[in-house]
């Protein structure tokens, strides 16, 4: 096997772009720094073709639009595996949009294996024995060293070879137009809308069983946090977690002698945030108690027909020895209990059921939705 190409500077990204774009079909990953920085990035993209690997670094890049046109031509096949992580990250470093992707493990998963993860599928199927070493590594530390470029390159040096495996493996039991709808769909994602920054804290487990003057207290607290995140260029978990913040929330202490029993603040973490720490509880208690986020709960005849829905999705899965998501993704179970279709016509209307889908499964969720009785009169 030969080392992978580093491709560091303008010159040979033009001759990359060049190359690729002469290739079918092209395997491609990511590393990102999610473990080691307030703000993720992605710090290499690594490409593989039948011939040879490259390990693009876009930390030493200032400009990839070489590789956008790569991404977006839907002659040309992107494989990937689990490839939503890195779409979402492409799309928000670089603004790619990707067409024509193959993704491996949307494919293992819909041929009903049991193992997904890539370093298990490659050691059944190919005998390979992925290195585990560097899987938490940052990435956006440099020099990178020859194992972590060996690393980044075996996560893409076999995709093309799996690919072909799964594709002659989902045509012979008439499964590709199945994973094909469930690839276009993959291509579409955006990733969940993220709360205002002052909202945030509301997503920490507990947040939302306390009272208005401690939820006015976390505010602040995970605000300062943030705060040091940002200052170090840390994920917020390094400065303290969690728990942390929601023990100080419930108890509002006034001295530095209260924080050491506060799970996680060690004389380290007092000395370092202790006085700061109390400063943003005084203000918690002093500000107006924050207004907490509004999930209105679905009326209870649509809840109850996704419940049954949700069974008929748990059933069908198991009759197909496949995971559940693979039959149909939980937001169209919400929207199908929603609006509750009567027909195959009205099936089309409902965003995320894909022609495949509607054929194989519409009979059986209208039937589903026929039994859970009439819609709700609209509000």
């Amino acid at each position: 096997m030969r080392s992978p190409i580093l491709v560091a500077d303008s010159f040979g990204l033009t001759e990359l772009a060049h190359e690729l774009a002469q290739e079918p079909a092209i395997g491609v990953d990511t590393e990102s720094n999610s473990l080691f920085a307030y703000r993720e990035r992605v710090c290499l993209i690594q490409f593989s073709t039948q011939e040879r690997d490259y390990i693009v670094d876009p930390l030493v890049l200032s400009d990839l639009n070489a590789l956008a046109p790569l991404f977006a031509n839907p002659h040309q096949q992107k494989v990937f595996h689990a490839a939503e992580y890195d779409l979402l990250g492409l799309r928000r470093d670089f603004g790619f949009e990707c067409a024509n992707l193959f993704d491996t493990m949307i494919a293992a998963g819909t041929m009903g294996w049991q193992h997904m993860g890539l370093a298990a599928i490659l050691e059944a199927h190919f005998g390979v024995k992925l290195n585990k070493r560097y899987q938490r590594t940052n990435w956006g530390r440099r020099p990178l060293t020859a194992d972590q470029l060996e690393y980044a390159r075996c996560d893409t040096h076999y995709l093309l070879p799996l690919r072909d495996l799964l594709q002659a493996a989902l045509s012979a039991e008439g499964r590709v137009e199945e994973a094909s709808e469930a690839f276009a769909l993959l291509a579409q994602v955006t990733g969940e809308p993220k709360p205002a920054a002052n909202d945030r804290f509301w997503r920490i487990n507990g947040a939302r069983d306390l009272t208005p003057t401690q939820a006015s207290v976390l505010r602040q607290v995970y605000s300062y946090r943030e705060q040091q995140a940002d200052q170090t260029d840390q994920p917020p978990f390094k400065v303290m977690s969690e728990q942390t913040l929601l023990e100080i929330a419930l108890s509002c202490p006034k001295h530095l002698s209260e924080l050491k029993v506060v799970t996680g603040m060690t004389p380290g973490q007092i000395r370092r945030h202790g006085g700061e720490l109390l400063w943003a509880v005084q203000r918690g208690l002093s500000a107006p108690a924050p207004p907490p986020p509004l999930f209105p709960r679905a009326p209870d005849e649509v809840r109850e027909r996704y419940d049954r829905l949700h069974e008929w999705r748990k059933q069908t899965a198991q009759a197909r020895g496949v995971q559940s998501n693979f039959i149909l993704p939980r937001e169209v179970l919400w929207e199908l209990a929603r609006r509750m279709p009567r027909t195959l016509a009205e099936l089309d209307t409902i965003e995320h059921l894909g022609p495949w889908r509607r054929q194989a499964y519409g009979p059986a969720v209208l039937k589903v939705l026929a039994e859970s009785g009439q819609p709700s009169n609209p509000a």
